[in-house]
């Protein structure tokens, strides 16, 4: 076993009251309107192109938090938090190295071009290779399905291309705050439409805290409109004058897993060479195969 796990239990309780009243009502805090900011679309597009221009490449030192499980699986395993590096490079390079708590043995390495991937897992001898765009789920070792494009796409938030269509909504959303009470709290979406000969489809959804104007989630849909990646960042801050989000949540709703980063060091703009995206076979290693199967495009969040 790769990592050292422990099970997380979520329970619902559901008690009826002593009156027969099936229903129970809570109280949902409104926000201070006066503080809000205001934004028009093109504001919007133009903040996300501007921060996207800004971050051409990462060699960040983060912790790696990792759940799997959910409605379909029935129940949630949570790994133990682990030690990593992620490189990435525009437009579409990625390495992403996880270590062994204490040890520091590396636990698995993977890297992507943005079309094909592979995966070192020493523990088990076995070498991953396949596409980004073709899915073999694997439901014996759902964190095997993870693809380091999906990571790619949910890290760097992309730049909105004069060939997409971007359509603005109001919208409102219940956040809790950390004493646990809930407010109703307005923002801003932005609906990506990419099209392809006759065809069009939602790419993705880039959501806008009203409070700072700054993305706090993004959905990024495959051309069937599923929604295939939940990602959402949070508490922001200043890295030599570029605004990055420390804490980047992934989530997987089909494969049901989880991936929660926290930035230590991000590492931003540094410059990358060709030869920290190169993962050689291991002599000896089982190579594995994924690209059998066309799939759906896993999402619409690249360039």
């Amino acid at each position: 076993m790769p990592f050292s796990r422990y099970l997380a239990v979520l329970v619902l309780l559901a008690t009826l009251p002593l009156g027969g009243c099936l229903f129970h009502t809570h109280r949902v805090e409104q926000i201070n309107l006066a503080i809000l900011k205001n934004a028009t679309k093109q504001d919007l597009i133009t903040y996300v192109n501007s921060e996207a221009a800004k971050v051409q490449s990462m060699q960040a030192t983060v912790d790696i938090d990792t759940a799997v499980g959910g409605a379909k699986k029935g129940r949630v395993t949570e790994y133990e938090q682990i030690r990593g590096f992620v490189l990435a490079r525009k437009p579409e390079m990625l390495r992403m190295i996880g270590l062994y708590p204490i040890v520091r043995n590396r636990a698995f390495d993977m890297v992507s071009d943005g079309h094909d991937f592979k995966v070192w897992i020493p523990n088990k001898n076995r070498f991953v290779v396949g596409r980004n765009d073709v899915m073999s789920p694997n439901p014996t070792q759902p964190l095997e399905n993870l693809r380091p494009q999906i990571i790619y796409e949910a890290l760097l938030l992309h730049e909105i291309s004069p060939g997409e269509t971007a359509i603005l909504e109001n919208g409102t959303e219940t956040v809790t705050d950390e004493k646990g009470r809930q407010s109703e709290q307005p923002d801003y979406v932005i609906d990506v439409i990419r099209s392809r000969a006759d065809d069009s489809w939602l790419s993705r959804k880039i959501i806008f805290s009203r409070i700072d104007l700054r993305p706090n989630r993004q959905l990024i849909y495959d051309e069937l409109g599923t929604l295939v990646t939940d990602a959402r960042y949070t508490d922001y801050k200043d890295y030599d004058g570029l605004n990055f989000p420390s804490k980047i949540e992934i989530k997987r709703p089909e494969e049901e897993y989880d991936i929660t980063l926290t930035i230590l060091k991000p590492g931003l703009n540094q410059p990358l060479t060709d030869d920290k995206f190169v993962l050689e076979q291991p002599a000896g290693a089982q190579v594995i195969h994924l690209d059998h199967t066309p799939a759906a495009t896993n999402g619409g969040g690249s360039h």
